[in-house]
């Protein structure tokens, strides 16, 4: 099959063009680091050029790979954005970045491919999403923004594409030992600094690097094994789950009243009565 895996220059994005070159599918890894896709040309990825933000960039990849290849069979709309923070600290224009990035982006992007799969009979949308875009965390607020809107396209597109013959996937990982998180984490700690959430905002940043720092998460690769079942099943699930964070998680919130869930996550970073 032809598959474009987009966020391909590291992590999950990295990891699962890998494995599906390794499975004999040809692939397009996408991103705006093309250089840091370079070793992945050695499992026979070929690299394209990507800013999800640009929707001439968008439309210039998907063109170019069905001029070469006549098809695209399977999109994997991995690239995404994070950046933490209080709601009233963190600055319009970075959340309608993220919005950008992880919503509009992956929306506009299955836009350009949707045509050419419709005219085959055949397609699959996998969309990295998120635990997240179930549970809310503290200071995560607009990136658990983009996470429901990803299930929320997801389940619509779902239900409209099914009759022309294009799955939609959801995959839904828990935390999982990326960059992504000392990223996250030192946007928190700069977004509240010299606020009234500085110090539970520091202190959450402090267990952000240090999970992300260790073994406590799952590895990139347990992911990218979820997509490729999603990619290679005859009859794939609608969501995936990869990590045993993922279903903790959705355990813990659906037995916990909300006021319980609530109190427990501000507890967790100290966020009490001031």
């Amino acid at each position: 099959m032809i598959i474009l895996v987009t966020g391909a220059s590291s992590g999950i994005g990295y990891e699962t063009a890998t494995l599906l070159a390794k499975k004999g599918h040809k692939v397009y890894g996408a991103a705006r680091r093309v250089e840091r896709m370079e070793p992945l040309r050695a499992f026979g990825v070929i690299p394209v050029s990507l800013d999800v933000t640009s929707d001439e960039s968008m439309t210039a990849c998907v063109d170019g790979i069905l001029a070469a290849e006549g098809r695209l069979d399977v999109l994997v709309n991995n690239a995404g954005y994070g950046y933490f923070g209080a709601i009233e600290n963190v600055p319009l224009d970075e959340a309608r970045r993220q919005l950008e990035v992880n919503v509009f982006g992956l929306a506009r992007l299955t836009q350009l491919v949707l045509p050419s799969m419709r005219e085959h009979g055949f397609g699959r949308i996998v969309n990295v999403g998120s635990v997240v875009g179930r549970v809310v965390l503290p200071f995560g607020g607009w990136y658990h923004v983009s996470k429901y809107s990803v299930e929320a396209l997801s389940d619509a597109m779902r239900i409209e594409l099914k009759p022309f013959g294009i799955d939609v996937v959801l995959i839904e990982p828990g935390g999982v030992d990326t960059e992504w998180g000392h990223i996250a984490a030192d946007h928190l700690e700069a977004s509240c600094k010299g606020t009234p959430y500085a110090a539970p905002a520091q202190k959450e940043a402090r267990l952000m690097h240090l999970a992300y720092s260790g073994h406590y998460l799952a590895q990139p690769s347990c992911v990218s094994h979820a997509i490729g079942k999603a990619v290679g099943a005859r009859h794939p699930r609608h969501r995936y789950h990869p990590g045993s964070g993922s279903y903790f998680l959705l355990w813990l919130h659906a037995l916990l009243p909300t006021r319980w869930w609530d109190a427990l996550m501000r507890r967790s970073v100290g966020l009490r009565r001031l």
